[in-house]
């Protein structure tokens, strides 16, 4: 019996020759993603806030995949922190093929009880930065002419309401509506943007947070396979989604939920 390779699959996942930037890409889901895309063959440019962890992660990432990587620490709280990431991602490489906005914050509190100040800072965070970061890099993929992908790491919260969510879950839902927009508005040029939009991930701050069984308990209750997501879940259908193979997938927010999202 002969075997053969379907030469529309070799390699269809790998992002060889690839050009990536990832924010919040030291702990978390960003390092997950980050380590399943140099698993895959993309440069990197790892973002975040802190220098030594950013180093670490760089060195541990060159030696198991011999990939290159840079970093950039940058505050993209701060007013002109998307614009100068932007600068800083392309400067590593010479251009970038794929951003994937992670980094995000959550300071869950009653919609009564809302701070102002913890509210301005997740929306500062969470839909400010993303969406000024993808504008400055949309744009210079546009002008590179070269295509690209842009993927957003929202969350189920942009789907369904959470309670004691108010600001996460509105900075989640126009992130993914802006994403919508820019797939709308970049399409023409080659560039796709699309979103994955988690439920619970068992990262290290996951376990803190939903490791207490009576907490996590109600939530699971909700979501037909009976379980959180693990960081891999994630990060397989980011790579998906910036490969080749989903060439035609544009505009759209996966729910990564085991169900939770489909009422």
């Amino acid at each position: 019996m002969s075997t053969h390779t379907d030469p529309r699959y070799a390699g269809a996942l790998r992002l060889d020759g690839k050009r990536a930037l990832i924010t919040g890409a030291t702990k978390g889901i960003g390092a997950d993603i980050a380590r399943a895309f140099a698993g895959a063959g993309a440069g990197l440019v790892l973002s975040g806030r802190d220098t030594g962890e950013l180093s670490a992660a760089r060195e541990a990432l060159r030696e198991e995949f011999g990939v290159e990587v840079h970093t950039a620490a940058v505050d993209l709280a701060t007013p002109d922190g998307p614009s100068e990431l932007a600068r800083q991602g392309a400067a590593a490489f010479g251009g970038l093929d794929i951003l994937v906005n992670n980094a995000g914050v959550s300071h869950p509190q009653p919609a009564v009880d809302t701070d102002p100040v913890l509210f301005d800072a997740t929306i500062a965070v969470n839909l400010r930065a993303p969406a000024l970061l993808a504008s400055a890099v949309g744009a210079a993929m546009v002008a590179a002419g070269t295509g690209g992908s842009i993927i957003t790491v929202a969350s189920a919260a942009a789907l369904a309401p959470l309670p004691d969510h108010y600001a996460y879950c509105a900075s989640k839902a126009g992130l993914v509506m802006a994403t919508k927009v820019l797939a709308r508005e970049l399409g023409p040029h080659g560039i796709r943007a699309n979103s994955v939009c988690p439920t619970v991930v068992l990262t290290e701050m996951g376990q803190r947070v939903w490791g207490e069984e009576a907490k996590a308990a109600p939530m699971i209750a909700r979501i037909p396979l009976g379980r959180f997501a693990v960081p891999h879940e994630v990060s397989d259908t980011v790579v998906w989604l910036a490969s080749d193979a989903a060439s035609m997938i544009n505009g759209v927010d996966i729910p990564i939920d085991g169900g939770y999202t489909m009422g």
